[in-house]
């Protein structure tokens, strides 16, 4: 083999394979299924093997478009920041609570959750005082899952939920929006 045809090998070697425009799409399909987040146009770029961030921002569109065509229960949505998710329409979570094997968070924590939402910020004094002991272990739940953040205040921490918390239930991050979103919703057990 002659110099030249080694050195074309050993480059054909090193570059990574070429990813297929199906395969570049299943991949990103693959990784907005399975993250139960929204994914920006790097982490979208890395799941498909492409280093274009634009490409996977328009793949993520053309499944988010196919989605809404032959999906009635499933949606992928774009977030502020070109940030995608799939997730399953709020109209349909009834269905899906009867069906799922192992919620994210027990019951006991959604209610600390959701009473941290409506009552944000809160601090763990009084959320201790409020929803008993148990609250630190829920907190400690919630924070793993990216549904709280916290901030000191003297010797205490004053709660909020997440960016991440509202997407996640599909609720706004405005404060006094999704207090009234709870109330609706009738999430919120006094």
């Amino acid at each position: 083999m002659s110099e030249p045809q080694q050195q074309q090998q050993q480059a054909e070697q090193a570059a990574p394979p070429k990813v297929s425009e199906a395969e570049v799409r299943a991949r990103i399909e693959a990784a907005l299924y399975s993250s139960g987040r929204a994914l920006d146009a790097d982490q979208l770029a890395r799941a498909a093997g492409i280093s274009s961030k634009k490409r996977a921002i328009d793949e993520a569109k053309a499944i988010q478009s196919k989605m809404k065509s032959s999906m009635s229960a499933i949606e992928v949505v774009e977030y502020p920041g070109q940030r995608f998710a799939m997730q399953l329409k709020a109209e349909y979570t009834h269905v899906a609570r009867k069906f799922a094997t192992k919620p994210l968070l027990s019951k006991a924590a959604l209610r600390t959750l959701s009473f941290i939402a409506y009552f944000q910020p809160i601090s763990s004094a009084d959320l201790a005082l409020r929803r008993g002991s148990q609250a630190y272990d829920h907190v400690k739940d919630l924070e793993e899952v990216g549904f709280l953040a916290w901030e000191r205040k003297g010797r205490s921490k004053l709660y909020r939920t997440t960016t991440e918390f509202s997407e996640y239930f599909g609720l706004s991050v405005d404060a006094t929006t999704l207090k009234h979103q709870l109330e609706r919703r009738t999430l919120i057990l006094r």
